[in-house]
């Protein structure tokens, strides 16, 4: 059954990416981003580009009108805007730590809250979440992201319950390691942030370590395929994981403990 899609994020990375495959499946497919210039190729395949920032009230409100309006619902939300604030949590200002939870949270949340009274009419939705593997566990440097990331898990959790009676299913997307311009930009701003200070040291080895490990992330087309999953399936799994090193670091995750897990951590960074 073809579905009414929103994707946000959707001018690069894995946002493009589910765009352009899921045009491709027969749905009808809106891109949302702030630069709207940037998703001309998508709009070419067919799908709906429209100029959405989610930390913008108006702007997602707008969007989310135009779209019922025009389509008669939101069958599928995918919040998938979002970005990763680096710096040691002494070095990070409050202002940008903010800025990181209302993209990467309270966007999500309330894009939630404006899709789900139309999806509960007609007792069928599905909301999707791009968490992370850093949603279960978090490195030193990056502690406002794996907040943000932590925060959209439980929120994840406490909303599947709250809507499955509606007929509304709310899925986890948790990426590894995955190609995108996302980690780049991450780590120029943590050396820019704390690349001269007490924590110059650490900084300076995640940010070569990053990049180091660049050409074994995987494609976007992992995640993709996963999206696709819970799309179709009739009772879609709570939480799909995939991408670059995804699966051992969960497990790693549940059976050593913290100071193991921080031991781990740290003797990559010395």
């Amino acid at each position: 059954m073809k579905k009414i899609i929103l994707i946000t994020g959707a001018s690069a990375g894995m946002g493009k990416d589910f765009a352009r495959e899921l045009v491709k499946d027969g749905h009808t497919v809106y891109g949302a981003a702030r630069r709207l210039g940037q998703m001309d190729d998508l709009k070419a395949l067919g799908v709906k580009t429209i100029k959405m920032d989610v930390t913008d009230e108006a702007s997602m409100v707008q969007g989310i009108t135009d779209i019922i309006e025009a389509e008669g619902g939101v069958d599928v939300l995918i919040n998938n805007a979002g970005f990763g604030s680096y710096g040691a949590i002494e070095d990070v200002s409050i202002q940008d730590a903010k800025y990181q939870l209302d993209v990467n949270v309270f966007g999500a949340a309330r894009l939630a809250q404006l899709v789900i009274p139309q999806m509960r009419k007609q007792h069928f939705g599905r909301v999707i979440n791009i968490s992370s593997i850093g949603g279960k566990f978090a490195l030193p440097l990056g502690g406002w992201y794996h907040a943000s990331k932590f925060a959209l898990e439980a929120l994840s959790d406490a909303l599947r319950n709250e809507v499955k009676p509606f007929g509304i299913d709310v899925v986890v997307i948790e990426p590894g390691g995955v190609k995108s311009e996302w980690s780049d930009i991450a780590m120029d701003n943590l050396v820019k942030i704390s690349g001269n200070g007490v924590y110059s040291k650490m900084a300076k080895k995640l940010a070569g370590m990053s990049k180091t490990q660049g050409h074994r992330a995987a494609g976007p087309e992992v995640i993709t395929k996963l999206i696709k999953k819970a799309i179709e399936a009739k009772n879609p799994k709570t939480r799909y994981t995939g991408g670059f090193a995804a699966k051992p670091l969960l497990f790693l995750r549940k059976i050593l403990s913290d100071r193991m897990m921080d031991k781990l951590f740290m003797s990559q960074l010395k």
